[in-house]
């Protein structure tokens, strides 16, 4: 993929904010751009006063698009919003309209503007390695960018996934999991041996060429030819039991029910579908649930669910089509993606999907047929899970809503901060900020605080002493306020607290007010 460039605005005098409406500032700085740009593929920044970044958009014809906001009459209250608090925008050209697309992607994936869609829980998904470049291949659990030499099997929904399944196929294959390092200094068989879980490869417990079966039985199985593995298997446990070898003839069986053991956590099975992932979208509520199931090898690897951030009048379609961009910007796609709505760039995206990949990318929307069970049976999922969720949420404001009536609140807290101090016997101070709101923990708002005054040097320079948790407690709290201030002064942005608790008695209470 060829690089993005950045485009060079003419130098100029930029509008100016001093006694003009914001819409009318938004505009100017939108014309402003507008006469510099080409009409070439793109992406475009819009950029509020402080820096923070409200927007990211990709067009075919970069001027084109950016035209359309240089009118907001024409515009909904949404996007005129925007245009109003618009104070300067940035631009990359690209060559195609599908690595626009693409960069698009990565830029709501690092900045998380506030107008796009965002998709907030993106954790990476764990795979299993069967490493290659020794002579006893292992088996074990991966995560991160796939840069270890290898076959690898996934992905799984989650790591307990992928755990279970690891723990079935050691039963199945006994293929060893220990590092390089261990396996060369073994003297004896480790404890997975005892159990049954590996051949003890290690210390000659098996040869090389029946390990190399052993590896091959584990790959025919984890690509989906398991029906063959086990009949061979079940085959060598007759000849053993006629030929009275009863304990070759019981761990063959073990082995054969292991597997079994892999499939059936594996759930729901696709004869017809080897590889693909399955997108559902359920809609209610002003709330939207994705549910991302995985198939590889005709077996279920997993799904989770997803409830991305966008506008109350967003179209399904449309929040499909941007979580599709995001969850792949840093994966790569499978060959087939059934999703339940029709896209209404499909075709775009299919391109960039592609390009990204290597290998052609297939975005169906089924109407009949198994493929069409297995979104239906997501949409389903997602349904139960929304609907899972807006119970929780609605307990949750009732307990806000209770809360603000025992504390006599003007109104039910939106955002709760919570502080706490904690240090060594004088060492090692630390402060926590934990963050509540009517969705319950917001874990992605925590932050810790490396104490700085209250420290050894301070004290001997007549600062505070070590273990004053008054002290603690001003910095923290001053340290997180004047960020807030000086990053949004005017208390525009969901980022205040509507109340604020704090670990301690009537000494610290002061400071907090203080």
């Amino acid at each position: 993929m060829t690089t993005p460039s950045e485009i060079a605005i003419e130098p100029g005098s930029k509008p100016s904010a001093a006694g003009r409406r914001g819409e009318d500032v938004g505009v100017e700085v939108i014309k402003f751009h507008l006469a510099s740009l080409p009409p070439t593929p793109g992406v475009y920044r819009m950029i509020d006063r402080s820096g923070d970044v409200l927007y990211v958009g990709k067009a075919k014809n970069l001027k084109k698009r950016v035209a359309a906001y240089a009118n907001p009459k024409r515009q909904g209250i949404r996007i005129r919003r925007m245009i109003n608090q618009t104070a300067d925008m940035e631009f990359v050209t690209t060559h195609t309209e599908a690595e626009a697309l693409l960069l698009e992607a990565n830029l709501i994936k690092k900045l998380m503007p506030r107008y796009n869609i965002l998709l907030r829980d993106d954790k990476s998904f764990p795979s299993i390695l069967l490493t290659s470049g020794h002579a006893y291949p292992r088996v074990v659990k991966h995560r991160g960018a796939r840069t270890d030499k290898g076959e690898y099997f996934g992905p799984f929904a989650s790591a307990g996934a992928v755990n279970q399944s690891l723990t079935m196929l050691e039963r199945a294959f006994l293929l060893r999991s220990c590092t390089d390092s261990v396996f060369d200094t073994r003297t004896r068989p480790c404890l997975l041996y005892q159990i049954k879980r590996c051949c003890a490869p290690c210390v000659g417990r098996v040869d090389e060429p029946d390990y190399a079966s052993l590896v091959a039985q584990a790959r025919a199985f984890l690509t989906g030819d398991s029906d063959r593995i086990q009949r061979e298997l079940a085959a060598e446990m007759d000849k053993a039991s006629e030929q009275l070898e009863f304990e070759l003839a019981a761990e063959l069986r073990d082995r054969i029910r292991a597997m079994t053991n892999v499939q059936s956590r594996h759930g729901i099975s696709a004869a017809n579908v080897a590889e693909a992932d399955v997108l559902a979208l359920h809609q209610t509520g002003g709330q939207t649930c994705i549910q991302v199931f995985f198939f590889r090898s005709g077996y279920n690897y997993g799904n989770r669910a997803y409830y991305p951030s966008h506008a109350a009048d967003a179209e399904p379609e449309q929040i499909l089509e941007a979580f599709i961009g995001q969850f792949y910007a840093d994966k790569v796609p499978p060959k087939l993606i059934l999703v339940s709505h029709d896209l209404p760039e499909r075709a775009l995206l299919i391109e960039a999907l592609s390009e990204k990949a290597g290998f052609r990318v297939r975005v169906e929307t089924p109407k009949r047929g198994e493929k069409s069970e297995l979104v239906e049976h997501a949409r389903m999922n997602a349904r139960d899970a929304l609907a899972r969720r807006l119970a929780e949420s609605a307990s949750q404001r009732r307990l806000l809503e209770g809360l603000a009536e025992a504390l006599d609140l003007d109104r039910t807290p939106a955002r709760i901060e919570v502080f706490d101090n904690s240090h060594v016997s004088g060492t090692n101070a630390v402060g926590a900020m934990i963050v509540a709101g009517p969705e319950g923990l917001m874990k992605a708002s925590y932050r810790k605080f490396n104490i700085r005054t209250v420290t050894e040097a301070g004290e001997q320079a007549g600062g505070p002493r070590r273990g004053d948790d008054y002290a603690m407690m001003r910095e923290v709290l001053t340290r997180r306020y004047s960020r807030v201030l000086r990053e949004d002064p005017e208390r525009t942005r969901d980022q205040w607290p509507d109340l604020v608790l704090i670990d301690g008695g009537g000494g610290h209470l002061r400071i907090a007010i203080e």
